[in-house]
This record gives structure tokens, C-alpha cells and sequence, in this order.
């Protein structure tokens, strides 16, 4: 029988992943040899990967004021100038464009780069920026497979880089405060936690190999994938496709599983069962428009449900993000997490949507009991990542960190795909045991000469 979760266990097994305890672990015991310019200096990035999120990213970075970009790449090069004339807009001086952003690794005054690519990308560039002594903010999710988590955090240590991941949630004041409150023990025991991610995104239909686009390098773009001729499905959809993503639990989900993870202090859950399907099947898509998962850790189930056919599900809007008092209605919020404690029930929400706890209605109406709010902190995440560069202090999202919560995506996937099995989680391999079939799904098979070696 499970036991409950008191407030020493929940300190305790959580104290590693502390964002306070986390801002005084340095890379370096001298973080002046790495990092020896004096603070008003600026940060020297090349963008990888110049699509929407790439030139929001990028944007932000410049407006600091303390950050400029040397290179702008992408496999299609119109986006890179695109990119690049914006830039120049912002900074005065436009970064070269690249396709092939090796060659910006090449360069001693990058200091770091910035990975905003598809998400079979996201895992070589972090690597080889890693091992060309750069520094990393790389976008959710942190990884396509399992593997390729292992690898990242390794890469970060041996060659002490800092890499952020893009779960921008770690960064907020907010979100520190309802972790708090849940330590505190204020919620009760708790042993349960849900986790949302329900919206409207329909199947697409696949359409005839053509030619690629002009400026756009195919074979690039497809990189450690499955050889394939150019498909407009494929450079479209790749969201749901296995072979780039792992469709919206991995593209959306992301943010909500790791801060759920983070506010309850769990590392690797010690089951795993996913179901659902692709109900919706008339179309290119591959990945499911329908998924529940069920995690099992110590003394808390944590459970995730998806549907993309649910337009009356709202995301937490522009407003709201930016509101200090406003709140999601909570019973249609797309992006929910619901803690079930003994003493009230806590709604979470991502990105600038705050907390509130609930407890015992009177007279049929709800009873607040306490609440939490804040912006959205994504320029909270770009500070911590710049600070961290120069401090060489692991940041609020740090690899490893966002190579375990990707885990939860991966996993939930990995028994989707098989069927609905349940996998049992090895916590110091990750592996899972006993399933020779689920570990043949652990790692790609990568497409040379975009290969991620055995030793990074």
C-alpha cells in the first residue's frame, strides 16, 4: 500500500531540483576562465533555426540590450536573411545567413547559440554546440528520444556548458510560490496530480513528393531522419509525424509535464502505460489526437490527457499572460494541471496563467483559499540563461532537467506505440526493463552524416 506524501518527503526528494539550490551549483569552480568579460559586455549567439519561434527568440535576446547575433541558419536560407534584415533592424548591424550552421560553430566570438529547430535537430545541434564550447538555450522538447537526453546532459557536463532548455515555466516567481506552498504541506498529502493538454489541431492530408522549395536545403532540413524526398507533408506536419516529433504531447504538452513534475518533486516515474489513438485518421498524421497516460511514482499517480478535436478548450490567452490578477477559467483551460490534496485542490496554469487553491465549496459556490500570479516569464528565462553564461551557474531549466521531464513524453509514447504496454522504468539507466521491443525505441537510428556518436 502506498504511503502519503508528507512534507519531509517531498523536500527531500525534490531538494536536487530546486531552482534556489540549482542558481549555486557552477559548471566551474572559476567561472572566469570561461567567462572573463566584464558584465556590460555583450553576448555574441548564432540563431539555429529561423522559423516563428526562432525569430521571437531571437528578438527578445537583441531588445536585452546586452545579447547580439553574429549568424542567423537555417536549411532555408530565406528564412536565415529574412531573419538577418530583421536583426539588423534591432542591433544595427545585420548577422551573416547560413545554411549550414557548423560553420557558426566554427567561430570563437560565438559565445552561445540558440536551437529553435524541429525536434529531430534539437539533440545534434545541443551536442555538437557543446563540443565547439558554446553554450546552449535549446527550444521544448529537449529531445526526440531518451537517448538523446542521455547524451545532451552528458555532452553539457564533459565540456561544462550551460544549456537551457526553453520550459520557460522554471523561471517564474509564481510557480516557486505554489511549489512552495505544496512543500509547505498547506494542500495536504497528495497523490494525485493531472495534467491537460486539449485543443483543436486536425489531420492534414498527404500530398505528392515534389521538388523543394528554392534556397531550401532538403537534405539538411531532413537531417538525422530516415532518408525521404522533399514532401510538403513532411516539411508541414512534422509535428505529428514520429520520424521529427512526437506529436502535441511532446510539441505543447511539454511545458505542463515539466512543470508538473517540477512542482511535485518527482524524478523518473517508476511505470509508465499510455492509450488513445489517431481517431481522426483520414490524413497524413501519425501521432495520436487522442491520449491518456498514467505515471506511477512514490506515493503519487500523475496522470495526462490530450485531445485535438476540442476547439471550446481554451489556451491561456495574450491577456491573461499578461495579467496580475486575471485567472483561466479553470474547467476549459487547455493547459490545466489539477494537484489533488488532502486540505484543497490547486489549478495550475502555464505561462503567465498563475495557481489557485480551492477548498470545500459553501452554499455551492467556490472558496478560495490562496492564489498565485505572474507575466509570462519569458523574459525572466532569457535573464537566467544570460546570467547563468556569466556566472557559469546552472540555469532555472537546465538539461538535465529537461532531458527527465522529456522522459515523461517518450515513455508515454514508446507503450502508445506498442499497443498500450506497461513499461517499468529502470531510475538509474532510464532504461526500460524487460522489453527488448520498447528499447528498440529508446534511440533513433541516425542518418549519416547527422550522427550523434557513442562518445560525445
Amino acid at each position: 500500500m502506498k504511503r502519503s506524501l508528507n512534507r519531509r518527503q517531498f523536500l527531500d526528494r525534490s531538494k536536487k531540483t530546486s531552482l534556489g539550490l540549482a542558481a549555486g551549483v557552477t559548471l566551474l569552480a572559476n567561472a572566469r576562465s570561461v567567462w572573463a568579460a566584464p558584465a556590460n559586455d555583450k553576448i555574441v549567439l548564432a540563431q539555429v533555426g529561423c522559423g516563428g519561434r526562432g525569430s521571437n527568440l531571437a528578438a527578445g535576446f537583441v531588445e536585452r540590450g546586452d545579447c547580439v547575433y553574429a549568424f542567423t541558419c537555417d536549411p532555408d536560407i530565406n528564412r536565415a536573411k529574412g531573419l538577418a534584415k530583421s536583426l539588423e533592424t534591432l542591433q544595427g548591424k545585420a548577422p551573416k545567413a547560413l545554411q549550414d550552421f557548423r560553420k557558426a560553430l566554427e567561430d570563437k566570438s560565438v559565445t552561445a547559440v540558440i536551437v529553435a529547430t524541429p525536434d529531430h535537430w534539437h539533440a545534434p545541434a545541443t551536442v555538437w554546440a557543446c563540443q565547439a564550447g558554446k553554450d546552449v538555450y535549446v527550444e521544448k522538447p529537449a529531445t526526440h528520444s531518451c537517448w538523446e537526453g542521455q547524451k545532451m546532459v552528458e555532452a553539457a557536463r564533459k565540456y561544462k556548458r550551460v544549456v537551457q532548455v526553453g520550459t520557460q515555466n522554471r523561471s517564474a516567481e509564481y510557480n516557486r510560490q505554489a511549489r512552495e506552498y505544496i512543500a509547505s504541506g498547506k494542500l495536504g498529502k497528495i497523490h494525485l496530480c493531472r495534467v491537460f493538454n486539449q485543443k483543436e489541431w486536425g489531420n492534414f492530408p498527404q500530398r505528392p513528393d515534389a521538388d523543394p522549395p528554392p534556397g531550401l536545403d532538403w537534405d539538411m532540413w531532413n537531417g538525422p531522419a530516415p532518408e525521404a524526398r522533399y514532401n510538403p507533408t513532411l516539411h508541414g506536419g512534422w509535428h505529428h509525424l514520429w520520424r521529427y516529433s512526437g506529436g502535441d504531447i511532446a510539441n505543447d504538452a511539454s511545458h505542463q509535464l515539466d512543470l508538473a513534475r517540477w512542482l511535485m518533486g518527482v524524478e523518473h516515474p517508476k511505470s509508465v502505460y499510455s492509450t488513445g489513438g489517431r481517431f481522426n485518421s483520414q490524413g497524413a498524421a501519425e501521432t495520436p489526437d487522442t491520449q491518456i497516460a498514467v505515471y506511477d511514482f512514490d506515493n503519487l499517480v500523475m496522470t495526462f490527457e490530450l485531445t485535438l478535436y476540442t476547439p471550446y478548450m481554451l489556451k491561456i490567452s495574450p491577456q491573461i499572460r499578461e495579467s496580475l490578477t486575471e485567472y483561466p477559467y479553470w474547467p476549459q483551460c487547455a493547459t490545466r494541471i489539477e494537484i489533488y490534496g488532502e486540505k484543497g485542490v490547486m489549478y495550475v496554469g502555464r505561462h503567465g496563467g498563475g495557481w489557485q487553491v480551492f477548498g470545500r465549496p459553501k452554499n455551492e459556490k467556490p472558496v478560495l483559499i490562496a492564489e498565485g500570479n505572474g507575466k509570462f516569464p519569458d523574459p525572466e528565462h532569457k535573464e537566467n540563461f544570460v546570467q547563468s553564461i556569466r556566472s557559469r551557474a546552472l540555469p532555472s531549466a537546465d538539461i538535465e532537467k529537461g532531458h527527465r521531464s522529456a522522459l515523461l513524453t517518450h515513455y508515454a509514447n514508446i507503450s502508445y506505440r506498442l499497443g498500450g504496454q506497461k513499461l517499468t522504468i529502470d531510475p538509474k539507466t532510464e532504461h526500460i526493463v524487460g522489453n527488448p521491443e520498447a528499447m528498440k525505441l529508446f534511440r533513433r537510428e541516425y542518418r549519416k552524416p547527422w550522427v550523434i556518436e557513442e562518445q560525445v
